[in-house]
């Protein structure tokens, strides 16, 4: 690893996190009804929202009609996208002829995008797979409103932690309005308008006819591609563009493109923690957070970075430069791996597939945590927190006192909902890739045998219930409805299972009254707990994928070193 390599990773987490403040107050102030710079220009619209929608801004929901306005608003959104999928060829703003979906491909890429998942069974690009048309009315919209639902989510939940003796968290409607408008919409433009002066294509043109340098002609794709790659950026969406997602010239054309669609993996991402500090009145408790995501970030980053640079041992001296755009270089290709994974992002700019087995390990890894090395937008702050929590609870029992989390007793429906929060998502995974290596339908798909063949599987619904998306392209997971709809009920399962227990966290935690910190009472805003809780987060991930990672990755990685050839 060159100078050069070193200069691009400090680079990268150094403005990641000097933002981190901007953009965590102004998330904080948004979601908090304060004063921003943008009212005066987006109050109107906003006005005109709620009179359209027949919405009262000012009336606040308990948890139980917060969570049904999140669940009916996700399911009319999926309802719509999968109609769209089945009818597209019908719809106007089509010019490549873009069949009508498979009826199992839309019913999976429809809760894809609706859960932020935006896992990918098509290509992105051709005839089999999606209009203009359903890309910016759907697959766009997707990717506001599921980033701005999980802001909403995670803002019911910081109001239950902050507030006392209350029965409401807040209004979903205002919430995801305000987070799209003033935080998702002026953010992604901005990106938009940077990824445009690089060269990525915005158009409304079909496919461009040119004859090839043997004669055949070639069809080039063109496409409103920059203002979908700003959002699916910055909302941790992920589903690409064109087929190759940001490894096409088309979305990543320049190393600048690259750098800015690379720290857009995470940016809102970090703003969440510093914006809880700011919505509790405790900055220190937000920087806590974010360190604990930073030093596991960080951890992964450079494990990735060895894997990748060592190469083969079989042939010294070689990085692993399969399956990665030699423009972008490893370097930036393993770094992208590592944020677009602990972002649940899922877009790429190599295939992770090609990577070194433990650099390949160190991507699936980042999903099965649960998304909390920043994770989605809010999806990763209120995962985290529910590990806090069971940190908290933790350090009770060695100690023999009732847990207290920001001066309120936890009690035993706090503790349950959050561990089965964060086990749920676990256990789609395990469930549904022990059904898929057990089947002769599942095992059909696999492309590659022995460890590798396992870890395809593994990553398939890894990503799948980690909210992620990206993919081990080496399994043949679309050719059957198998995957397509196993991998829609995971992202059921993982998305609205961990919503519904973070709701139920926060409706208690509301009703809850706070009392000034006792003597033994374990404070959760110094270094202590945040290694603590680091700590937590690995040996639960341990405890629960050991067993599968030795088979898959773990188990690649040692014949690898052994002289084997895979």
């Amino acid at each position: 690893m060159s100078s050069h390599d070193l200069l691009i990773i400090v680079l990268f987490i150094g403005i990641l996190v000097s933002f981190t403040p901007f953009l965590g107050k102004w998330l904080a102030s948004v979601l908090m009804g304060r004063q921003t710079w943008l009212p005066p220009v987006l109050g109107p619209v906003e006005r005109c929202v709620y009179r359209m929608a027949g919405v009262d801004p000012t009336r606040e929901m308990d948890w139980k009609k917060y969570l049904t306005a999140v669940l009916l608003f996700n399911a009319a959104g999926f309802l719509v996208l999968f109609l769209s999928l089945l009818c597209q060829k019908w719809l106007p703003l089509n010019p490549a002829g873009t069949e009508n979906m498979r009826w199992d491909i839309a019913l999976n890429t429809a809760i894809s995008f609706v859960t932020n998942t935006n896992w990918q069974f098509y290509s992105g690009e051709g005839p089999e797979g999606v209009s203009y048309f359903v890309q910016m009315t759907g697959l766009g919209v997707q990717n506001f409103v599921s980033a701005g639902t999980g802001i909403a989510v995670m803002s019911a939940l910081i109001r239950g932690l902050e507030r006392r003796c209350a029965s409401t968290l807040g209004n979903f409607w205002t919430d995801l309005t305000r987070s799209m408008l003033y935080f998702l919409v002026p953010v992604s433009t901005v990106i938009a308008l940077l990824l445009v002066s690089q060269g990525v294509v915005q158009s409304f043109d079909g496919p461009i006819a040119v004859p090839g340098m043997d004669g055949v002609e070639q069809m080039i794709p063109s496409g409103p591609a920059a203002s979908q790659i700003a959002i699916k950026q910055l909302g941790a969406n992920g589903g690409g563009f064109f087929g190759n997602n940001s490894t096409h010239p088309f979305e990543n054309p320049t190393p600048f493109s690259n750098m800015v669609e690379m720290l857009s993996l995470l940016l809102a991402g970090c703003a969440c923690p510093y914006a809880y500090g700011v919505m509790i009145g405790k900055k220190r408790q937000g920087w806590i957070i974010f360190g604990a995501m930073m030093i596991l970030l960080v951890a992964a980053i450079v494990l990735s970075q060895w894997a990748e640079h060592a190469g083969n041992p079989l042939f010294p001296g070689m990085e692993m430069l399969e399956g990665k755009e030699v423009r972008l270089g490893v370097t930036n290709s393993s770094l992208w791996s590592v944020a677009t994974t602990a972002s649940s992002n899922g877009s790429v700019n190599c295939m992770h597939s090609s990577m070194s087995p433990l650099g390949g390990g160190i991507a699936l890894f980042n999903m099965l945590l649960g998304g909390v090395i920043f994770g989605g937008l809010g999806c990763g702050l209120y995962s985290m927190l529910m590990f806090a929590m069971i940190t908290v609870f933790l350090c009770g029992l060695m100690v023999g006192r009732t847990p207290e989390f920001l001066g309120k007793k936890m009690g035993a429906r706090e503790v349950c909902c959050s561990m089965v929060g964060i086990l749920l998502p676990g256990m789609a995974v395990l469930v549904m890739s022990g059904l898929a290596a057990a089947t002769e339908t599942g095992r059909a798909s696999i492309c590659n045998a022995g460890p590798h063949g396992l870890t395809e599987i593994l990553y398939c619904f890894g990503s799948q219930a980690g909210n992620n998306g990206s993919a081990f392209a080496g399994l043949a997971a679309g050719d059957t409805p198998f995957y397509s709809l196993l991998g829609g009920l995971a992202m059921l399962l993982a998305r609205f299972g961990t919503i519904i227990s973070v709701m139920m966290i926060a409706g208690s935690m509301a009703s809850r009254k706070t009392a000034p910190p006792a003597q033994g009472t374990m404070g959760t805003d110094n270094l202590m707990f945040m290694v603590l809780l680091v700590a937590v987060v690995l040996v639960v991930g341990a405890l629960t994928f050991f067993p599968a990672l030795a088979l898959g990755p773990i188990l690649e990685h040692l014949l690898l070193y052994s002289g084997a050839m895979l």
